[in-house]
């Protein structure tokens, strides 16, 4: 059984797998105080060494270099195993056509590793998190690059915090209508409809520039909210792609090394 963590900039997710099976999923926010953080992943940690005692290691997934140094330390007082860090001891085995591809985040590279190996190729990864990105994998299964995009919740926040007159919203639920009859339920539209019509575009340029016909891969934290808003019969739903990526790439891993992690 493995522990599956996803630092993000918003925040961070836990998941517990068996080999690709994500069995149970915790989550706590990143922009806190370091020392309330600290208590927050020592407390989802020690809640997971109680419920699942037979975990065999912890792999993260890290956009935030700061955030990840607490984690590592509280996944070694609350589980007593080394956290194994994507990037830094296992690779994404996957070819990266980025042109420094340095500046590719590690999260969009396990997405794009995991919607391979899951669902083929070629593939378009479509992640509503903090960030809106799309990323590109090639007919021949290589990262191609992508497009990112200010997310959601950022967009809601800008417009609270720039301008005088339009409230802060709850992205709890979306719009009940396109044509919104107050000043929150057309904000929700404006969101929630804008984003879906510009994946959909974005969607259908992408592949136009893609020999063959891409498999649509949807995921992140506000994949439930936004998957009726994309109108592609095809697209795929995976809220857990992430954690299938990082489960995958350590498994390739260890079949590919001799080190026992």
């Amino acid at each position: 059984m493995v522990v599956a963590i996803d630092i993000g900039n918003t925040s961070i997710s836990f998941g517990v797998l068996q080999r690709e099976r994500v069995i149970r999923t915790f989550s706590t926010e990143v922009q806190v105080p370091k020392r309330i953080l600290r208590a927050q992943c020592g407390k989802i940690l020690q809640k997971i060494g109680k419920r699942f005692p037979n975990i065999e290691c912890v792999v993260i997934c890290s956009v935030v270099p700061g955030v990840l140094a607490v984690c590592r330390r509280a996944v070694s007082d609350r589980l007593r195993v080394r956290a194994i860090v994507i990037g830094q001891d296992i690779k994404v085995p996957m070819r990266n056509n980025y042109r420094n591809p340095k500046q590719v985040g590690q999260d969009r590279l396990v997405c794009a590793y995991a919607a391979k190996c899951l669902y083929g190729q070629p593939a378009i990864v479509v992640d509503f998190g903090t960030a809106t990105t799309f990323d590109v994998v090639s007919p021949r299964g290589s990262y191609e690059g992508g497009i990112i995009v200010s997310g959601i919740r950022l967009s809601a926040e800008a417009l609270f915090q720039k301008t005088a007159l339009l409230p802060r919203i709850s992205l709890m639920k979306g719009p009940r209508a396109l044509i919104g009859k107050n000043t929150q339920e057309s904000i929700l539209s404006g969101i929630f409809h804008g984003y879906g019509a510009m994946s959909c575009g974005l969607i259908e340029r992408i592949s136009r520039r893609i020999k063959g016909s891409p498999k649509v891969i949807v995921t992140g934290g506000y994949t439930r909210l936004m998957k009726q808003y994309i109108s592609k019969k095809t697209t795929i739903i995976d809220k857990h792609l992430v954690f299938k990526g990082i489960a995958l790439i350590l498994s390739q891993s260890r079949r590919n090394s001799t080190l026992k992690f």
